[in-house]
């Protein structure tokens, strides 16, 4: 992994600010990365949670995102194409977009995973986590994350 992640509202391995959770307004943090491969043609994030009780939830579902992308806003919409041309899938809370760390009690730990593709992605909004590894398989150039966590 080279891609490097940073997010300025909380760092590598720092909790998450409650507003970004589903204890706050729930939208979803700011993030950049750098270091992208010179022929990356689409950008991908996952967020997901390997901490919860049954097992890996997913938050947020991503891709598409135009490869000279170099990071996201604070409150992307949970539309299901944005204005850039990137589409977003279904998280496990059944909705489409970002839906914030929630755990029921404890704390979690929350990786954002951002994948460079050197090709745009033939799926439909609402694809599952799963269909997009699926999807990505072959075509990952490169990857980075973040993890931050959230105690509630």
């Amino acid at each position: 992994m080279v891609i490097k992640v940073k997010s300025p509202v909380f760092d590598e391995g720092e909790p998450i600010p409650t507003r970004y959770t589903c204890s706050g307004v729930d939208v979803s943090p700011p993030l950049s990365w750098t270091l992208l491969p010179e022929n990356t043609v689409s950008i991908a994030i996952i967020c997901e949670d390997p901490d919860a009780p049954g097992g890996l939830w997913t938050h947020w579902v991503i891709f598409n995102l135009p490869g000279d992308t170099a990071g996201l806003e604070e409150h992307i919409m949970g539309r299901e194409i944005l204005d850039n041309g990137a589409v977003q899938g279904m998280n496990d809370f059944g909705r489409v977009g970002y839906g914030g760390p929630c755990p029921p009690g404890g704390t979690h730990r929350y990786f954002y995973k951002v994948y460079a593709l050197d090709m745009e992605l033939d799926l439909t909004p609402r694809s599952s986590r799963a269909e997009l590894l699926e999807a990505m398989e072959g075509h990952i150039l490169d990857q980075g994350q973040i993890m931050g966590y959230y105690t509630r």
